[in-house]
């Protein structure tokens, strides 16, 4: 019998039926992935099947029987990791790990002392490599993820596990570790829910698969039966060529970006040049340096030695306001935390940069705006009901069109994409890639491509840059050998 089971389940928002009759069972000892693109209904699926959506119609079965909306020993037996960190920042890892304590195992007051031991075996059983008094802000964001999930699996009673996009953060061996987990608790009879846009995960992992489009489980069958190639067309409804690269075919010998002998918090010493036209990658192991040095070039961060030049024009270092102004734009990887405004509507997130180009005599033009945003929509094809739309309710992708839509209102030169496809399917991730070989090819301008995804490196650079420990380690062109890319990575290599 299902642990866990959705019988035409369905959900409606204004304007979108996000669940259309949805049908799907978790049996005990399977791990049960879930794919689609974004959009699909994949996210409010899992929400319906944990209690923070009441479906509009169909019903959710725990154990064989209905739940109900109070029903909290149904809740009990299901546990969740959200795609987002959803964790304390100012509460160490064992606060965080056991609370709410009366779901763990304590009772009455709790001591600090009993906590913190009762912590070292879940901490080292999902590798976690962090003191149980350590405050969890002060811990690496694949620690947090890690600790999540971690945090779902010391209630006991639970016996099926919903992981929603549970590596978006991890490096691959925090990645590989949780996967040794997740195989363990499938041979102790949990089931395991498995949401992933890495179709790799995917196949390494799963024992089943459904798959998911506008809304509908559009397929289900053992991995073993299919391919790659045929859950893209599943998801896409169409087939996307996966050996298709976008490397710019317009890159110049003018240099638009100069940074000479930058050094600041986590990188020394650094320098490169991004030409006009130009689509430049940097890689490298989740603490290279790769996000601190863009951030420092773009005036987020302080730089404490060294000099940016910006198509010949000196950047003033530390003043982010000042490199807007002259043509350089960075896009946050925590798009959901740093990118959108999330409770603002769509019209206003594709407007805002451009504010005072909107005014009127008694304040903003809303015809100038609506046209504003229209525009961004139309032209960078942005799936949404209306203008007016929380821009929190669209797809991750759908989001990230908006953000960059917003920064080419700005004109810029060049743009920093920090992990721009994180979190998207790879019908959606095509889709930015064919943008940003547009805005370089035709509008000459030069992209700096930060990845932690070497097929997006190696797919998408004219030129790729390596950073090991906060310094450049190698320097390839694009389609360079994944081998050597690791190897200058992992510092194996020096330039």
């Amino acid at each position: 019998m299902p642990v866990l089971e959705a019988r035409r389940l369905t959900k409606v928002f204004p304007g979108v039926t996000a669940l259309d009759s949805v049908d799907v069972a978790f049996e005990p000892g399977r791990v049960h992935c879930v794919v689609g693109e974004n959009g699909a209904g994949k996210s409010t699926l899992i929400k319906c099947l944990t209690g923070v959506y009441e479906p509009d119609g169909g019903e959710v079965l725990v154990g064989g029987r209905r739940r109900g909306p109070a029903d909290r020993t149904a809740f009990r037996r299901v546990a969740y990791v959200p795609q987002e960190i959803d964790l304390f920042g100012h509460m160490s890892a064992a606060e965080n790990l056991f609370l709410p304590y009366n779901q763990s195992y304590f009772r009455g007051l709790v001591s600090q002392r009993r906590l913190e031991e009762r912590a070292w075996p879940w901490l080292e059983r999902f590798r976690i490599d962090v003191r149980p008094d350590q405050l969890v802000k002060d811990i690496p964001i694949s620690s947090q993820q890690l600790l999540q999930v971690a945090r779902a699996t010391v209630n006991e009673d639970y016996e099926a596990l919903l992981l929603d996009e549970p590596t978006t953060s991890l490096t691959d061996g925090d990645a590989a570790a949780l996967f040794d987990v997740v195989r363990r608790l499938k041979a102790e009879g949990k089931a395991v829910i498995f949401i992933s846009h890495k179709l790799e995960e995917v196949f390494a992992l799963g024992d089943e698969l459904t798959v998911m489009r506008n809304g509908e489980a559009v397929g289900h069958s053992e991995l073993d039966r299919l391919d790659v190639g045929a859950v893209i067309t599943l998801m896409t409804g169409r087939p996307i060529d996966r050996e298709e690269v976008f490397r710019s075919g317009a890159v110049t010998d003018e240099p638009l970006l100069e940074v000479e002998n930058l050094t600041g918090e986590r990188f020394a010493s650094v320098s490169f040049r991004l030409n006009r036209g130009e689509i430049l990658g940097f890689y490298g192991l989740v603490g290279a340096g790769r996000t601190e040095l863009m951030q420092a070039v773009f005036g987020y961060l302080p730089a404490y030695a060294g000099r940016v030049r910006l198509a010949g024009a000196e950047l003033k270092l530390g003043d982010p306001s000042a490199a807007v102004r002259q043509g350089l734009i960075y896009l946050p990887e925590e798009r959901k935390k740093y990118g959108i405004l999330p409770q603002l509507s769509v019209r206003e997130n594709a407007s805002i940069s451009a504010l005072d180009r909107l005014g009127a005599f008694l304040g903003l033009s809303a015809a100038r705006e609506n046209a504003l945003a229209a525009e961004v929509v139309a032209a960078y094809d942005v799936k949404t009901p209306s203008l007016e739309q929380a821009i929190e309710y669209l797809s991750g992708g759908n989001q990230q069109k908006i953000v960059i839509g917003r920064a080419m209102v700005c004109e810029p030169r060049a743009l920093i994409f920090d992990e721009p496809t994180k979190g998207i399917d790879v019908g959606t991730k095509t889709e930015i890639y064919r943008m940003m070989k547009k805005l370089a090819e035709e509008k000459g301008i030069g992209i700096i491509l930060i990845s932690s995804e070497m097929e997006e490196i190696i797919k998408c650079s004219n030129r790729i840059i390596v950073l090991y420990e906060g310094q450049k380690s190698g320097e390839f062109m694009g389609g360079t050998n994944k081998d050597q890319i690791l190897s200058a990575a992992f510092g194996v290599v020096k330039n």
